[in-house]
């Protein structure tokens, strides 16, 4: 990787925190979204501690992928409507290498706060111990690929009238797999079983989303500007 390209991946990356920190109320309504939508949860089943253990994982993984929706929209939208899309389309680096960038900037604003925030859940939730490094690990693996997965579903819907409701409809079926063996590893872990395949499959899946996600979203962003 040349000294260029370094220089304009943290470019992207610090000017896209700076942004996130002057809006600071974005990561607190995804944090809020996701923590108020799991503690709604008992009031709908009930205190039952037998039953929330049960249904502990599955809940903290849908609230995390509704939560890391929230914020998708908004992923390339700024930059489309001030310009700054194009000078990135124009850039002479590969304009999938600038789009990770803006991946690892969302992630770090809105699927590390639903990471760090998930073991207090659990405890809420009454998930058993046994449950707890699985679900970090999950949570570790599968959260960046719903970043990366996002970044297509917003370069798809970018100038779209109700693009939040259409980048939802797009990214949500893609995620399912990363639903299922998020939950499956919490499961074994606490079933006593091993959560190793659960998480090598995150594993891949997040691997396979690396450089795909990437060029498939630059794909869509220069169609957008044309």
């Amino acid at each position: 990787m040349s000294v260029l390209g370094l220089g304009g991946f943290g470019a992207v990356l610090g000017r896209d925190l700076r942004l996130a920190g002057r809006q600071g109320s974005d990561v607190l309504l995804v944090v809020g979204f996701f923590v108020l939508g799991a503690v709604l949860f008992p009031f709908a089943v009930g205190p039952d501690a037998k039953v929330l253990a049960r249904i502990a994982g599955g809940v903290i993984w849908v609230m995390a992928l509704l939560a890391a929706m929230l914020s998708l929209d908004r992923l390339f939208q700024a930059d489309y409507e001030d310009g700054s899309l194009e000078l990135l389309v124009l850039s002479p680096l590969p304009l999938g290498f600038l789009v990770l960038a803006k991946c690892l900037a969302h992630w770090l604003t809105t699927g590390l706060p639903l990471l760090l925030a998930a073991p207090v859940l659990a405890i809420l939730l009454n998930l058993p111990l046994d449950g707890f490094a699985a679900l970090v690990a999950a949570m570790a693996l599968g959260t960046p690929t719903l970043s990366l997965l996002g970044a297509v579903g917003a370069a798809v819907s970018l100038g779209a009238r109700r693009s939040g409701v259409l980048v939802s409809l797009l990214v949500l079926p893609l995620t399912v797999p990363v639903l299922i063996f998020g939950v499956a590893a919490v499961d074994a872990a606490v079933g006593g079983y091993p959560t190793a395949p659960h998480l090598m499959l995150l594993a891949a899946l997040f691997l396979a989303a690396l450089p795909l996600c990437p060029w498939a979203a630059s794909a869509a962003l220069r169609h957008a500007v044309e």
